[in-house]
Order: structure tokens, then C-alpha cells, then sequence
């Protein structure tokens, strides 16, 4: 008889990377700086992404390259988002877990040649869909849920099938985070996979670059029924508790500094869970805008935002400033 899906404690630790994220300390370190990678269906590929300075979409080709001086310098971890942009989508994202897609073969390859990192994985369908919702639709364009968390479980499973070591739900389906870990129970990777989930996703206006990045605007409509409205406190406690009750492993919230006071309530609700929180693209562009614009040195305010996501509870950040902050936690901080 299985265990309940929140008796589950080994894929929380399971993995030295995911062991350091139970430190609940106060001082930012390479460890906890989690690198979002964009990977084409181009092999190829290295194509410069105008609105986030410095980032690419890359092809599987060349990803050892330019994650070789990053592992060397102390990289632990990235979480990979897929982007297929030459081959049809469909109505469900079959390209999701295709085999032969960018997703699976980037796990494939990066658990070769870089046996250490440690790989996420996004689990939505916005980015595979023809239509470019997060989920399956009813006719009506609304949001099919039952449908929608079957295939992310199915996802899910296929990419710690792949080898990877995290699967991370952003697409804010009700009750996805028990059929996932359902999933990963009846596959045997119950204990071996972790589950990190977007508990606490926002409704903004700082996902304009990422959707640019991977493709991934909806073709109609918005996503307002299902990412939380920006002033919903309430129903972010209840997101976060929700997926802890369902078995996440860690938690999450998105954006950031615009919802500081959200993660840090967060850790108030799942004091015993890793807490990660995504510096997304919107908030990645305007801290380069700032400094293009003298407003700021770009260290100095990378750090500075870094450092209140530390002092409001956050455990592990995913960020785009993950090379630089490779580099600066090396050097002395300037004067």
C-alpha cells in the first residue's frame, strides 16, 4: 500500500543540491541560484533573445559549451523550458514530452556530460498548444481542468522517465500537484523525483519577454482565470497550502518583488518546506533597463533584489542573473 502522497519525504533530499536547499540560512550562495534555460527544437541554435539581455534560445548542440565554464565556476542547478518552434502544436501539447523534442533530449544530454547538475523542468503546455493556454479547453475556450492535470502528470512522468531530477508545475491547474505526485508514485519514482511547484503564480505584467522568449502568448484571451489576480493574498495562502497538502516538495512564488510580502507569508504557511521564488523575465529586463539608464549600478541592484528575496524567507532563486552571481559571489562586494 502506498504511503500518503505528503509522507513522502525522500524527493525532497534525495539529491545533494535539493539537501542544501533544506538550509534555511540567510546568505545568498551559489547553490541556491537556479540558471532558466530556453532549448529549441533547432540543435543548432544560439539565437539572442532582444528583450533579456545576454540570454538565448539554444539547441541541444550547443549547450555543453556554454555550460561548461558555467559548471566549472559552481552552477548547481537549471530548469529547462522548452521551445519548439518547427513543428505544428496541437490542441493538448503533444510536443511536450516528445521524445525526440528539446526538453527530453536536453535531460539526456546534460545527464551525460554534466553528471553533477542537477535538472529541473517546467511542466505546462502554453508553450506546445496551438492555442497557448496553459491546459487542455473546453469547446468554449475555457479551461478543461480533469483533462488538463491528466496530461501535465503525464508530462511530468515522461521527463523524470528522461532523467530529470525536478519537475515544476507553472501552469496553475487545480489539484495538478497530486496527479503529478500520483504519477511519480505509480511510475516508482515516488521518492526520487521532486516536485516543486508554482503554488503561488500571479496574473502580471512581468511575463512579456519570457512569453516572447518560448512563444508562448495565448492566441485569445488571457490567463486571468487560472494564474491568481495580483491583489489575492487569500487565494495565494490557499495555493501554497493546497500544494503542501498535495505533496509538493517545494514551494514557489511568481514573480518576485512585486509579491515579497506573499513569500514571505509563504514561509510563514510551509516553514518546513524549501521556498523558491522566480526573478522573472519582466524583472530581469527592468533591473537592465535601470542600469542602462544610469539609474543604478547593475550589481548593485541585482544584489540588492537577490538579498531581499533571501531576507523574506526565499531558500533557492531562479534567475537569469545565475552567471553573473557565478562570478560576483567569488569577488569581494564593491564599496
Amino acid at each position: 500500500m502506498s504511503p500518503p502522497l505528503t509522507s513522502i519525504l525522500h524527493s525532497g533530499y534525495q539529491h545533494p543540491v535539493t539537501r542544501s536547499w533544506q538550509n534555511q540560512g540567510r546568505n545568498l550562495t551559489k547553490s541556491m541560484f537556479m540558471y532558466p534555460l530556453f532549448i529549441t527544437d533547432d540543435a543548432d541554435a544560439a539565437v539572442e533573445l532582444q528583450s533579456m539581455p545576454g540570454q538565448r534560445r539554444w539547441g541541444v548542440n550547443k549547450l555543453e559549451a556554454f555550460l561548461a565554464p558555467l559548471v566549472a565556476k559552481g552552477l548547481s542547478s537549471v530548469i529547462l523550458f522548452g521551445v519548439p518552434l518547427k513543428t505544428p502544436k496541437d490542441a493538448r501539447g503533444t510536443l511536450a514530452d516528445d521524445p525526440t523534442g528539446p526538453v527530453i533530449e536536453a535531460i539526456k544530454l546534460l545527464r551525460r556530460v554534466f553528471p553533477s547538475l542537477y535538472i529541473a523542468t517546467d511542466v505546462c503546455l502554453c508553450e506546445y498548444t496551438d492555442h497557448g493556454h496553459c491546459g487542455i479547453l473546453h469547446d468554449d475556450g475555457t479551461i478543461n481542468n480533469s483533462p488538463s492535470i491528466a496530461r501535465l502528470a503525464e508530462v511530468a512522468v515522461n521527463y523524470a522517465k528522461a532523467g530529470a531530477h525536478c519537475v515544476a508545475p507553472s501552469d496553475m491547474m487545480d489539484g495538478r500537484v497530486g496527479a503529478i505526485k500520483q504519477g511519480l508514485v505509480d511510475a516508482g519514482l515516488g521518492g526520487k523525483v521532486t516536485l516543486m511547484a508554482y503554488s503561488a503564480k500571479f496574473s502580471s505584467g512581468l511575463y512579456g519577454p519570457f512569453r516572447d522568449a518560448v512563444d508562448s502568448a495565448p492566441s485569445f484571451g488571457d490567463r486571468r482565470c487560472y494564474q491568481l489576480p495580483p491583489s489575492a493574498r487569500g487565494l495565494a495562502r490557499r495555493a501554497i497550502v493546497r500544494d503542501v497538502n498535495e505533496g509538493a516538495d517545494i514551494i514557489m512564488v511568481k514573480p518576485t518583488l512585486p509579491y515579497l510580502d506573499i513569500l514571505s507569508e509563504a514561509r510563514d504557511l510551509a516553514p518546513d518546506h524549501p521556498l523558491a521564488c522566480y526573478q522573472v523575465s519582466g524583472e530581469f529586463a527592468m533591473i537592465h533597463a535601470g542600469a542602462r539608464a544610469g539609474v543604478y549600478e547593475l550589481r548593485r541592484m541585482a544584489e540588492e533584489t537577490a538579498q531581499s528575496m533571501v531576507r523574506a524567507g526565499a531558500t533557492l532563486i531562479l534567475s537569469y542573473f545565475t552567471p553573473e552571481f557565478l562570478d560576483w559571489l567569488d569577488e569581494p562586494a564593491p564599496l
